[in-house]
């Protein structure tokens, strides 16, 4: 055997006893990780990937730290909102899908979130996109009423930071009795809740039974302050749904029956429960006299009236809504609106 070969071998346990040190030494510098240091060292692992452009191994490397750790703390800082995406709109495509809305549409402003692909679930999208623009609406002395949907839902957690005094948010709609994911009062309290603003919440459920209980809880139950505030709103953020067949199940509030009788009165879609045709004319059905929602006609006098709304679902009901609340602005996907610029006349 020749002498390199006998000196490597001799070596072979210290090098095994080293790699156990290394790997201890690892696991309780990953145990300090975890315990006093944790909020700083997982926003100095997201700055080293997301803003030094490292790689895992070499942030785990430098830090001394596992690769597990650092993945680990990468996905808390995103469940944390401590890392927001954002989205470039100097994309030549997107911009022109942005001028073609302004111009057909008469919106002041479009925004259009890039997708991976024509079939990929554009909500996320329109969520981050939704989550950048929104804040920058916001100034001191605001009232801005917030509507509800799964869209809405998730732009709360891409909202950006902005302080805001004095900012009054407005929830448009009332509660559900049952729901499974959100709640129209909880959209609008969690985004109060990310600027530290005041709140008005309409407590009483979304649709009641009858005109004569709805004008009861406005008129003998309080609810006339939230809806006369309302109607002086400065901003309104608002989703659009569908009642396409099988595109929302409205969370059992309205029957199956029920949504086949606004289809039959021509309904494509709904803001805030409040049922419209393609020409933004609201429907002659019941449900619409038994929405506890702020009125339609308070909204379209807010001078910013935004739309967050987006699928191939929506399509149609988007283009009804524009005419209903004429939007200042429109956050949706290049999907979205390549479909509706396609079937514009």
């Amino acid at each position: 055997m020749s002498p390199r070969v006998s000196k490597t071998t001799r070596r072979a346990k210290p090098q095994a006893r080293g790699r156990r040190d290394a790997a201890g030494e690892s696991a309780t510098q990953d145990a300090v990780a975890a315990g006093r240091r944790s909020p700083r060292l997982r926003q100095r692992v997201a700055w080293m990937y997301h803003v030094e452009d490292m790689t895992q191994g070499e942030i785990a490397e430098a830090l001394g730290i596992g690769r597990v750790t650092v993945v680990r703390l990468l996905s808390e800082a995103r469940a944390m909102n401590e890392v927001r995406v954002t989205l470039a709109r100097e994309v030549a495509g997107l911009a022109k899908l942005e001028i073609g809305l302004q111009k057909r549409f008469g919106v002041k402003e479009a925004v259009v979130a890039p997708l991976s692909s024509p079939d990929a679930d554009p909500l996320p999208a329109i969520a981050a996109a939704a989550g950048a623009y929104v804040p920058e609406l916001l100034r001191p002395d605001m009232k801005i009423g917030v509507g509800w949907g799964g869209t809405l839902s998730r732009m709360l957690g891409f909202l950006a930071e902005k302080a805001t005094p004095r900012l009054t948010v407005v929830s448009l709609l009332g509660g559900l009795t049952h729901v499974r994911h959100l709640n129209p009062a909880e959209v609008a309290w969690q985004f109060a809740r990310a600027y530290m603003a005041d709140c008005y919440l309409l407590p009483a459920p979304a649709l009641v039974d009858g005109v004569e209980t709805k004008r009861a809880l406005v008129e003998r139950c309080g609810l006339r302050e939230v809806f006369d505030f309302a109607a002086t709103l400065d901003a309104a953020v608002l989703s659009v749904g569908s009642i396409a067949p099988g595109a929302t199940n409205y969370n059992g509030v309205i029957t199956e029956r029920e949504e086949r009788e606004l289809r039959a009165a021509g309904a494509v879609g709904d803001v805030l429960y409040n049922f419209f045709d393609a020409s933004g004319r609201l429907v002659d059905h019941p449900i619409n006299r038994r929405t506890m929602s702020v009125p339609m006609d308070s909204l379209a006098r807010a001078p910013l009236r935004v739309i967050v709304s987006g699928g191939a679902a929506k399509v149609e009901a988007l283009a009804g809504a524009f005419k209903l609340l004429n939007p200042t602005a429109v956050v949706t996907d290049e999907a979205t609106a390549a479909a509706l610029l396609d079937r514009a006349p």
